[in-house]
């Protein structure tokens, strides 16, 4: 009798470095997408983690003239700046973030984008009402790399941008990527100003805020129990049983 599916879950202890926890999805990514090429199954992958200051501009970003000085502005805040090879705009994470990358292989990856976005999206919401948080799905005029999916919340004076996310499709699987922002939120409103304004886009800085705007207290250690817990339920409503995986290249990073 063949072991039931699993979804495997594991927390990276410590960062690799900015860039090295990006390349890192990737190139998991590759592993899922050669499998899928030799027929050999592997069970899904979550990777959470909590990133160094970053901002991850998207391709798109990278070829518009004021790149460069965009770049500049982030290190001048203390932000690495780096460029993902799934989509979007310039975002921003810090330690007041946690980052969640789903890896899986799927055999139609690239027609189910989509509804694999809302299924997700209202995931996450579901995952901060059990912190107490109000959430919605929806993009929030001006807002920072913007989309449709966007988490958002309703923070006193103007909603802001709970949680985003991006995904990289390839032939057999996906990587479905999610930043969400648990608490401070200045540094990350300082850092986007100015990086946008670098870039020549328009973002509107109300936008850029975090859970703790909409409900004070909140942390993220907080936030990963409760993804975990609505994780598990998702998975059961899936056929999966989530175990603990311990990954050599997650709990050996170099970097602080």
């Amino acid at each position: 009798m063949s072991a039931a599916p699993r979804l495997r879950w594991a927390v990276q202890e410590r960062t690799l470095g900015a860039a090295d926890d990006l390349d890192w999805a990737m190139d998991e990514l590759a592993v899922f997408r050669a499998a899928a090429a030799e027929g050999r199954a592997l069970d899904d992958l979550i990777r959470v983690y909590v990133p160094e200051p970053t901002v991850a501009f998207g391709q798109r970003d990278a070829r518009l003239p004021g790149f460069a000085a965009a770049a500049a502005a982030a290190r001048a805040h203390g932000f690495a700046p780096v460029v993902r090879r799934a989509g979007g705009r310039a975002a921003a994470y810090h330690h007041g973030c946690l980052v969640v990358d789903h890896l899986s292989q799927q055999e139609d990856a690239a027609l189910t984008q989509q509804a694999r976005f809302a299924e997700f999206a209202d995931l996450f919401v579901r995952a901060f009402a059990r912190m107490d948080v109000p959430a919605s799905v929806g993009e929030i005029p001006g807002e920072y790399c913007p989309g449709e999916f966007s988490v958002q919340g309703p923070a006193p004076t103007y909603p802001v941008k709970l949680a985003g996310s991006a995904q990289r499709v390839v032939k057999g699987a996906f990587l479905f990527s999610t930043h969400v922002v648990v608490s401070d939120p200045a540094p990350l409103r300082a850092v986007l100003v100015d990086v946008y304004r670098e870039l020549g886009l328009d973002m509107d800085p109300r936008t850029a805020g975090a859970a703790e705007d909409v409900r004070p207290g909140v942390s993220v250690p907080a936030f990963a129990v409760a993804l975990r817990e609505e994780y598990t339920a998702w998975a059961a409503a899936a056929g999966l049983e989530v175990v603990d995986e311990q990954l050599a290249v997650l709990t050996a990073g170099t970097a602080g």
